[in-house]
């Protein structure tokens, strides 16, 4: 199948709307655009403006208006809606809703089916068993009866108590809830019925579902990826390798990431670092075979000190990091892989093209989230204007932002505020590291907040965990 004559909407904002854009030149795409009042300033309306056209940019009241958006589908005369990360990416409805419209159009992404089923985490862990890979210990569904509940809490702390865990916990979570409600966490048994009573209560008045999951609580772990994609077919899914995705602020958002997952090759580990990259990268690919995975996903796991991964869940959507898996990345010997470009073309039906013994690897990645915040402040938004942004060009460094580089930059309060991922490769981690030191410092990144206050960004919070990336 052919990808000419579609036309894709980009249904994001900023920086991922910006690679989108791009990835749809490459390919010799039209696109039509989206901004809101608020993002007037950004400087993904330059690029818009640059690759596609004044009339390529349509004004939307909120990026979560499906109805809004679909009505640009419409007017702009779009094939294909690309969602980017984030807002509809990971919703079933919406992507069913893109397909089944009396306009019916292409949903870049997995199909909805497949976004539905492992969207639900109970259902992911239910297919992660059936085919032996690793989950978190405890239920694998919704447990209704107070009796059960306990047998599996005890069972948990007995499994803690004989890995030598000094302060077991066991996590009770509501089976219907999501974005960390409902959930709490008890160290012994003695106060467990009570949190599975309160837990079940609130899950009943808040969900209309009384159902509850028992899981193990783990501590001091690593966050590692898995970077899957498929074609249409579902039937030849590839990884594009692994990632570390350990250094992150309190509220457990991503800040730092490394491809690949560990680094053997220069570090000690306690186990065997190389087999277990080899172990989640086999049992990511079981899970996208079984269940006809059919785009671009990352399977993410965690990983305790002594090298036993679990899966937590699936990501069914390009992330953030998907650069720092493409710069280390050959497909055929090429390295200029495009991950967003490949959701793309594969989403639009072209064929994979290609087989895992088509990828190969080189070398350390690492991505910087340039963020305005105060990482002394408990990670606080800081709320101002972006006055320089500015950094050496090197060959070893690509970097992708909306702000401006050319005027002041107002960061709207509406959304995030993330300015910019910095990528950078080096032939292994110490190179790496620091090229990583080298552009922090050289970057010039500066403003004010409306009191006159000098800006304050991340920039030193990474300075400072660049040193020990990769470590455990």
């Amino acid at each position: 199948m052919s990808i000419d004559g579609h036309k894709i909407l980009i249904a994001n904002r900023g920086e991922i709307a910006v690679r989108i854009m791009e990835a749809c030149s490459d390919l010799g795409l039209p696109f039509a655009a989206l901004y809101t009042e608020e993002d007037s300033q950004s400087g993904h309306l330059d690029v818009a403006r640059r690759l596609g056209g004044e009339r390529s940019l349509y004004r939307i009241h909120n990026y979560l208006d499906a109805g809004d958006i679909l009505s640009v589908a419409d007017e702009a005369g779009a094939t294909a809606i690309h969602p980017g990360y984030g807002f509809f990416s990971e919703n079933y409805r919406f992507a069913r809703r893109v397909v089944q419209r009396d306009r019916p159009m292409t949903f870049i992404g997995p199909s909805w089916e497949v976004i539905r089923d492992l969207g639900d985490k109970i259902n992911t862990k239910r297919i992660a068993r059936a085919l032996g890979v690793p989950t978190v210990p405890g239920s694998d569904r919704a447990i209704y009866d107070e009796l059960e509940a306990e047998a599996i809490a005890e069972s948990l702390f007995e499994f803690q108590a004989k890995m030598g865990i000094k302060r077991p916990v066991v996590l009770v979570k509501a089976s219907a809830g999501g974005g960390g409600m409902g959930i709490d966490e008890c160290e012994d048994m003695a106060r467990f019925r009570q949190t599975y009573r309160r837990i079940r209560n609130y899950s009943l008045r808040t969900f209309n579902d009384e159902g509850v999951l028992i899981e193990q609580r783990v501590f001091n772990f690593n966050h590692l990826e898995v970077q899957i994609v498929s074609d249409r077919s579902g039937t030849n899914p590839v990884h594009f390798g692994t990632r570390n995705c350990s250094v992150q602020s309190p509220g457990l958002q991503k800040r730092i990431e490394v491809a690949p997952g560990f680094w053997p090759q220069g570090l000690r580990y306690t186990f065997d670092a190389g087999k277990l990259l080899d172990d989640i990268t086999r049992y990511s690919l079981s899970i996208a075979k079984e269940i006809k995975y059919d785009n671009v996903g990352t399977w993410e796991w965690i990983v305790t000190p002594n090298g036993e991964p679990f899966l937590m869940e699936v990501n069914t959507r390009i992330q953030v990091e998907n650069g720092v898996s493409a710069c280390i990345s050959s497909v055929k010997g090429d390295r200029d892989v495009n991950l967003v470009r490949e959701q793309i073309r594969i989403g639009l039906g072209d064929p994979l093209g290609y087989t895992q013994d088509d990828v190969s690897f080189d070398g350390v990645g690492i991505e910087y989230r340039l963020i305005a915040e105060d990482t002394e402040s408990g990670f606080a938004p800081w709320v101002g204007k972006i006055e320089e942004l500015k950094w050496p060009d090197r060959e070893w460094l690509t970097m992708h932002t909306h702000v401006p580089t050319d005027r002041t930059y107002q960061i709207p309060t509406e959304y995030d505020p993330n300015l910019a991922l910095a990528i950078i490769w080096g032939k292994d981690l110490e190179e790496a590291k620091a090229r990583g030191l080298q552009f922090l410092n050289e970057l010039r990144l500066n403003g004010s907040d409306s009191s006159g206050g000098a800006m304050k960004s991340n920039i030193p919070f990474l300075i400072a965990k660049t040193a020990n990336l990769l470590e455990f």
